[in-house]
């Protein structure tokens, strides 16, 4: 039986390569996002601690730290705010990434079922000459049998 080859295999190929590339920068854009996540997760922490901290000291000691906190907490909001603006970005990249995942992914199904479709074809095609060589190969033999 010869062996099946599909005319279309190299651009399955590709298509396969596409997705796995997408779905790197996929996984890429989300660590990113994950670690901006989290670091504004920790800043926030922070301020909140800084604050519980203040509140529980005397009112005399509190008012030179509570000055000092005032100035840092101004900065600090600043880069939360920018960790905000950071994270909305990357979530947009995140869900364009997505569907270019999905729509390779779809590309690529389609290939393969296509590929499938033909491989099922070529081996019914297979069998049906391969009985027909073994019906012409019994009918040959049966002519020439010199006992009928």
């Amino acid at each position: 039986m010869k062996r099946f080859t599909w005319r279309l295999q190299r651009v399955l190929d590709i298509r396969t390569k596409e997705e796995q590339k997408k779905t790197a920068e996929l996984l890429e854009i989300t660590d990113k996002l994950l670690a901006a996540r989290s670091e504004m997760l920790i800043k926030r922490k922070l301020l909140e601690n800084i604050i519980i901290d203040l509140n529980a000291q005397s009112p005399k000691k509190r008012l030179a730290k509570q000055e000092f906190f005032l100035a840092y907490s101004y900065a600090s909001n600043e880069q939360i705010k920018n960790l905000k603006e950071k994270i909305c970005h990357l979530e947009t990249q995140q869900k364009d990434k997505i569907m270019d995942v999905m729509k390779a992914r779809r590309s690529k199904e389609g290939l393969e079922r296509l590929r499938n479709e033909a491989k099922t074809q070529y081996i019914k095609e297979q069998e049906k000459y391969e009985q027909k060589e073994l019906d012409d190969r019994a009918t040959v033999s049966f002519v020439r049998d010199p006992r009928s």
